[in-house]
């Protein structure tokens, strides 16, 4: 990946917002590198006790909501394991599409930089500041890839119900969506025990995850009325931006489309997580979250923001409500399904 030469931050707002809309990410140099290879450097997750891990530190869903796949392994943070070769890229919707600078693009920035640097005194003293690297060229948010998660045992299981079809409403996701199974069973039981619910959530997943399982027989056999997503606070631990993880979703939702297309999607906000308002991770899906909701159209995709219904005044997450400021609590569930029941009725109408 090319990186634009580094340059001081406060004169070079002209050629920073060039580079900006040329599809560039400026980093601080104090930050960088902190990951794997080709990912941004991140402040530490997590903070004032809370793990800064995935969504998937529960032990995996008990077979639930309506004939659910047996328990998968939640392991771990997530029950990662050894590294999975990226698949084929998905189809991304142009409202959240990263912008990427062609090569002849970056030529051209790189030589009005050079200019700039050899003109501005101020921008040699400093040119260790800033750098700027364009964007991913292939974003692994936004991959048909199995997650080592998303296994045989829990696929198989999800693609037998699909083919058994009589689903009405699919719910999809990670552990927040798997913890309906167990931690949210009895409001579940409440809410949604007299529908036809299936859950394809899995512990730990990411968005490749969802499009993978999609992909491969668990978007195909069955037509449901409405479906509830939510996905991407796992990528985000793993190294994706907020644009990135945007581009997951977007992936997923166009996925969905194609396999359903007479259904209704509520796409929910990824729900806030951490000790407060600065923590990391729920910067970056703050970021997402603005970008996902692009996807709203009032007719097929119905883009929900509950996440306030879940932050005390000061922006912190009670541990009643998500005791580990990730996970909904039963309290936190209870929140979640008086949420969104009403419009989730309406979609299935």
């Amino acid at each position: 990946m090319k990186t634009v030469r580094s340059l001081p931050a406060r004169p070079l707002v002209r050629a920073l917002c060039a580079l900006a809309l040329a599809g560039a990410v400026v980093i601080p140099s104090s930050a960088q590198p902190g990951g794997a290879p080709g990912q941004p450097g991140q402040p530490p997750a997590g903070g004032a006790g809370f793990p800064g891990g995935n969504a998937g530190g529960f032990p995996g869903g008990a077979g639930g909501a309506r004939g659910g796949a047996p328990g998968g392994p939640g392991g771990a943070r997530g029950g990662r394991g050894g590294q999975i070769p990226t698949g084929p890229a998905a189809p991304v919707p142009a409202e959240v599409t990263i912008p990427r600078p062609t090569e002849a693009e970056l030529a051209q920035l790189n030589s009005a930089v050079n200019q700039f640097v050899a003109s501005n005194p101020l921008a040699k003293k400093y040119a260790s500041l800033i750098s700027v690297t364009p964007p991913r060229a292939v974003n692994p948010a936004a991959t048909f890839t199995q997650s080592n998660v998303r296994n045989a045992q829990r696929h198989d299981a999800f693609v037998a119900l699909a083919q058994k079809g009589d689903i009405d409403l699919l719910f999809d996701g990670d552990s927040i969506t798997d913890f309906w199974q167990n931690a949210g069973k009895p409001v579940f039981d409440k809410y949604f025990g007299g529908m036809k619910v299936a859950n394809f959530a899995v512990s730990g997943d990411t968005t490749q995850g969802v499009l993978w399982g999609l992909k491969n027989g668990e978007g195909q056999g069955f037509s449901p009325k409405a479906i509830m997503l939510m996905i991407g606070t796992n990528n985000a631990t793993q190294g994706s931006t907020g644009p990135e993880i945007a581009e997951g979703v977007g992936a997923i939702v166009m996925e969905m489309r194609k396999d359903f297309p007479n259904a209704k999607i509520l796409l929910l906000a990824i729900f806030p997580r951490g000790a407060g308002p600065t923590d990391a991770n729920r910067l970056k899906n703050i970021e997402a979250n603005k970008l996902i909701a692009k996807l709203h159209d009032n007719k097929n995709v119905f883009y929900l923001d509950i996440g306030d219904k879940f932050l005390q005044p000061d922006g912190s997450i009670a541990r009643e409500i998500m005791g580990d400021a990730l996970h909904p609590t039963a309290a936190g569930y209870e929140i979640w399904a008086a949420a969104v029941k009403d419009k989730l009725a309406e979609l299935m109408k």
